[in-house]
């Protein structure tokens, strides 16, 4: 008896160094996830105060578009409008900085938008992770805008977005410069380990809270890193970073819209991809054979095969942020594919 009575006293204590531990455990996530929110909250108001609104918003049913605007203005003579979209993780001044101003200074009026979600841009329709759903909001802020039809510039996941322009709103399109283009689906299906797992109640709870505590701070420190790998083969550009206002990704709403678009796109070029044939304005089609987000021969050779007339250009040597690594060669050939379009239409 004295021996189970012992055993009783032993056990009852286990159970209460067990509940002291739990609860200094909890404690202790509790109070991370507390820092992890204030860092947030903390890394967001200075990460809006550094890179507030630089252009104008545009009304669309719904909400509101940014864009950037340089060149000439609406009514001034010019040598046509150059829409410019961006792709993952970037706002528009990413192709702004890049290749906007370029063409704005040889006679261009030139729109960059901040995609739904992005930048300062409303995500405005809950369904707007569809790069269909985002054509059709691009497409009434040009409206609103007065533009159109215009040379759309497509970069990355954007490769996607402005063929979904050119099919579904040709009105509003004159020819696709597409750079280093999104189009197909890509062997081994959606984002390798993010797509299965988000999709679950548990996964889309971990998620939300994750892009509130420490996805931001974890951002902020690998942000250049992250760059660098987008970069490659080429080195990372001074200043790009700031330059192009990266740090705007990190704030919850943005992170949270980057990642449903990434893992929304497969199935939709799934669909898309069909219907290329359908695209009836000039095209030209600029990517790096050493690109190793996009691959090449899976998505910019197969766009050209598919795209009717489409000009495929493939830069030796190249990775994947080809508008400011060959500046030069993308500039011209958007260029050379306004100077078709005009003579075409004399």
């Amino acid at each position: 008896m004295r021996r189970h009575e012992r055993g009783r006293r032993v056990l009852r204590r286990a159970v209460r160094v067990l509940t002291l531990a739990a609860g200094l455990a909890g404690g202790l996530v509790l109070a991370l996830l507390l820092a992890g929110v204030l860092a947030t909250w903390f890394i967001t108001l200075r990460i809006e105060a550094r890179y507030p609104p630089a252009g104008h918003r545009v009304p669309v049913e719904g909400g509101h578009l940014a864009v950037l605007e340089a060149g000439p203005g609406e009514g001034a003579p010019s040598r046509g409008t150059v829409v410019l979209l961006h792709g993952a993780s970037a706002n528009a001044m990413d192709p702004m900085q890049a290749i906007g101003r370029r063409l704005a200074g040889d006679g261009f009026r030139v729109l960059a938008f901040d995609r739904p979600g992005f930048g300062w841009s409303d995500r405005i329709a809950p369904d707007a992770a569809s790069p269909a759903v985002q054509a059709r909001l691009v497409s009434e802020a040009l409206a609103a805008l007065h533009v159109g039809p215009a040379l759309v510039v497509g970069h990355s996941w954007s490769g996607a977005l402005a063929t979904a322009m050119a099919l579904d709103h040709p009105e509003r399109v004159s020819g696709l410069a597409l750079l280093a283009p999104v189009s197909h689906p890509w062997p081994g299906g959606a984002v390798p380990g993010y797509a299965g797992w988000y999709r679950s109640r548990p996964g889309r709870l971990l998620l939300w809270i994750a892009t509130r505590t420490i996805a931001a701070p974890l951002g902020l420190y690998y942000l250049d890193r992250f760059a660098e790998v987008v970069f490659r083969p080429q080195g990372l550009p001074a200043g790009y970073v700031d330059g192009a206002r990266v740090p705007l990704v990190l704030r919850p709403g943005t992170f949270s819209a980057n990642l449903r678009d990434l893992d929304g796109l497969y199935a939709f070029l799934a669909g898309q991809s069909a219907r290329y044939r359908e695209i009836a304005v000039p095209t030209v089609i600029v990517a790096g054979d050493a690109d190793p987000v996009v691959r090449t021969p899976v998505h910019a050779e197969a766009l050209a095969r598919a795209v009717p007339g489409a000009r495929l250009v493939v830069l030796p040597g190249i990775g994947h942020m080809l508008h400011y690594t060959a500046t030069d060669a993308v500039v011209g050939e958007i260029e050379g594919l306004a100077a078709r379009q005009r003579a075409a239409a004399e």
